[in-house]
């Protein structure tokens, strides 16, 4: 289960004004299963007896796609059968404040809250923070098919990379070369090329960065006159970040299955750069329902220049 902030909002709370008050004795003895990064792989090690491998990866607002990767590949290996893979990050308005003080948060929407996460959209003026949690089984098919289990849709590739702060990647850009390797990795993973692709799941945050990476998806998928849809779950329930990546596959997952595309919501004002190379058709602002969805790609990318891609498939 992967995080980038756990345990920071009870130090904020519990543990600093203790310690400044010199009042340790009162912190409790549970304290540091509270603020470990690892305490909420522990503790759900601890409800549900899973005793394969209990980890937490940390890859700013990779890691949720990073965890699903690497569950992945342990299954690939054939090291397990099954694993709870995903990400958790708490409401922490001490993280989101340094967020705010790089100027990345939106700040023009303070009355239309609704309103304010606009990836795409040329009156977007930053991401929204949030909070929250998602977690998959992650399972090998014949096991899954085995206990007759629900299979929403199957893992045909995954690729974790990092861009090495080089190439015009920075701590907070991505290298783009990299970003094209890692997704380009999924698709020789999958055996399929990018028009294949009928959706991507895309990181857009509401910042400059989503025409570079519109652009760097364009790239990777080779994309010249079939375009499959985008679009941005974040635009719906804002930037969850260590946990973004592992709620926005869940969100992918159920497209497959459902067959539906979910709107990009608050980008009628499509950026004209972002229009300019990608067709508007393809980013829909509303529900598309009854929609046949085959493959779709889930990429993530965080400071550090880290990148992480998934490609799921209809299950059949």
């Amino acid at each position: 289960i992967g995080t980038c902030f756990t345990g920071y909002e009870v130090f904020m709370r519990k543990i600093q004004p203790k310690v400044q008050s010199k009042s340790i004795r009162r912190l409790g003895s549970q304290l540091v299963e509270q603020w470990m990064m690892s305490g909420c792989a522990a503790n759900l090690s601890n409800i549900l007896a899973l005793s394969n491998i209990n980890a937490t990866n940390s890859s700013a607002c990779s890691t949720g796609t990073e965890a699903i990767v690497y569950a992945y590949e342990r299954i690939k290996q054939g090291k397990a059968k099954l694993i709870l893979a995903g990400g958790s990050d708490p409401y922490s308005p001490y993280c989101w404040a340094g967020f705010d003080s790089m100027r990345l948060l939106c700040r023009n929407q303070y009355e239309n809250p609704t309103q304010a996460s606009r990836p795409m959209s040329a009156s977007a003026s930053g991401f929204v923070p949030s909070a929250g949690a998602g977690i998959l089984v992650v399972e090998e098919l014949e096991h899954a098919i085995k206990r007759n289990a629900t299979i929403y849709a199957e893992i045909v590739g995954g690729e974790v990379n990092a861009g090495g702060q080089r190439n015009g990647g920075t701590m907070t850009y991505p290298n783009p070369i990299r970003v094209i390797d890692c997704i380009q990795s999924t698709l020789n993973q999958a055996n399929i090329k990018g028009e294949d692709i009928d959706l991507i799941s895309g990181h857009l945050t509401g910042t400059k960065a989503d025409k570079l990476e519109i652009i760097n998806w364009i790239e990777a998928l080779s994309l010249k006159n079939k375009f499959p849809y985008i679009n941005a779950p974040k635009s719906l329930f804002g930037h969850l970040i260590g946990a973004a990546g592992a709620v926005e596959t869940i969100a992918s997952a159920l497209q497959i299955n459902d067959g539906f595309i979910h709107p990009n919501i608050n980008c009628e004002d499509l950026h004209p750069d972002v229009e300019k190379i990608y067709p508007r058709e393809k980013i829909s602002m509303h529900l598309i329902e009854n929609k046949d969805i085959n493959y779709v790609a889930k990429a993530s990318f965080g400071f550090g220049d880290v990148n992480s891609c998934l490609i799921l498939k209809k299950y059949v």
